[in-house]
């Protein structure tokens, strides 16, 4: 395909996934490649990791306040101001301060300390479906897990606020649901609704939640209501729905490679390097935006101050010059230096150590419960140009019943 006919804007790019042929050309040919658009301002395309990384790692001269991190237009409930906007549209300082209010929950001890009670969680989730032998991996595993774990931190237990969380969460990452703003901009506001009513529930009835942390904080680092509110729409959509997506997709990738789902229900120990491999495979989040504050060269090429820079790190996990055999599903890979969190930085994703939590346990608990399980229909996949998700996945494995025990540590 000739580079001026590469459309990363069109959803129909991505319908059978991420193009990794077309991504395999860029960094062939134009590694760094100014893509044009009828309705907006170019953009420079980084397919390469190390381009990539440098981007992610340089904020002082790469800005994500600057024109916001995402390609897309935001509502404007997320978009007005440094008040009115998310982690991933701020820089440090700013960044920095929020980010260390919220990262505490996040640590890898904190979240070491939740690995029995995932476990827990996953147990029950798996006992919702044991006995039907057949369900939707994405709405009955993958989404309701990640769901349940986010519910467990941030601290509303009730089955019927949890359901309404994912409902608003999948409107506003589903790109069928994005066509219609008024759509996304009311289940932006319910959420909003959601949150401001948590945090009053806390402040009154506190627990060991991160939302009662928040409430009860000093005045100096206390969260506005509206900071929080926006800390609230990244855990739903970017907490929540990415560990949907990297579970729906690791599980497929399992499906498509059948050797390496035996070879792991031999042997759950590859788990160890096979987390970081399905992070790789998948790249949930195939992309962010920034804007370059300075002129600077990347790969050769200017960068004017002002230009926007897409670093696609979907791309940069597939580098021939950094994975052997990148198109190779490998649940062995050694040194995978993915850069599924986003290659280092201050933005390195909040909730990593998590997401490899829950991935790691579901599939053991899915290895040794449901060895047999297989798809039992194609699935639908997203076609969303800004993450690599599924809808959809319709699964099949022997009826067992429940474990009703203590699970496992």
């Amino acid at each position: 395909m000739r580079l001026a006919d590469i459309d990363l804007l069109d959803p129909l790019t991505f319908r059978t996934g991420p193009p990794h042929q077309l991504f395999a050309q860029l960094r062939a040919e134009a590694p760094v490649h100014l893509h044009h658009r009828a309705d907006g301002p170019p953009f420079w395309v980084l397919t390469r990791h190390q381009d990539v990384v440098r981007v992610a790692r340089d904020p002082l001269s790469f800005s994500s306040a600057r024109n916001g991190a995402f390609l897309d237009e935001q509502p404007a409930a997320v978009r007005q101001g440094p008040e009115q906007t998310t982690l991933v549209n701020l820089d440090p300082p700013e960044h920095t301060r929020l980010r260390a209010l919220v990262g505490r929950s996040f640590t890898p001890s904190a979240v070491g300390t939740l690995t029995r009670r995932v476990r827990t969680l996953c147990t029950l989730t798996l006992d919702r479906v044991a006995e039907r032998g057949e369900c939707d991996f994405v709405r009955d595993i993958a989404a309701e897990l990640s769901l349940a774990v986010l519910a467990e931190i941030v601290g509303f237990p009730d089955s019927d606020d949890r359901r309404r969380v994912h409902r608003l969460a999948t409107l506003l990452g589903d790109p069928m649901e994005q066509a219609f703003p008024d759509v996304t901009m009311r289940a932006t506001m319910e959420l909003f609704e959601f949150a401001h009513d948590l945090a009053a529930w806390r402040s009154r009835e506190p627990g060991d939640d991160l939302v009662s942390v928040l409430t009860m904080a000093r005045e100096g680092d206390a969260l506005t209501s509206r900071q929080f509110e926006l800390f609230f729409l990244l855990l739903a959509t970017a907490g929540h729905l990415t560990t949907q997506y990297l579970i729906s997709g690791a599980m497929l990738a399992l499906f498509e490679h059948p050797a390496q789902w035996v070879r792991l229900v031999d042997e759950p120990g590859l788990l160890e390097t096979g987390v970081e491999e399905m992070l790789r495979w998948v790249s949930p989040v195939m992309q962010f935006q920034r804007t370059a504050t300075r002129d600077v060269e990347i790969g050769g090429q200017r960068i004017a101050e002002g230009d926007r820079v897409v670093p696609y790190y979907v791309a940069a996990n597939r580098d021939e010059t950094v994975f052997a055999e990148p198109d190779r599903f490998d649940l062995r890979r050694p040194e995978n230096h993915h850069v599924s969190f986003g290659g280092g930085g201050p933005h390195h994703c909040l909730g990593n150590n998590l997401a490899r939590l829950e991935a790691r346990v579901l599939f053991e608990e899915l290895a040794r419960r449901m060895p047999d399980l297989e798809p039992a229909g194609p699935p639908d996949l997203l076609g969303s140009t800004f993450v690599n998700g599924i809808r959809s996945m319709p699964v099949r494995f022997t009826p067992t019943r429940p474990l009703r025990l203590r699970p496992r540590n």
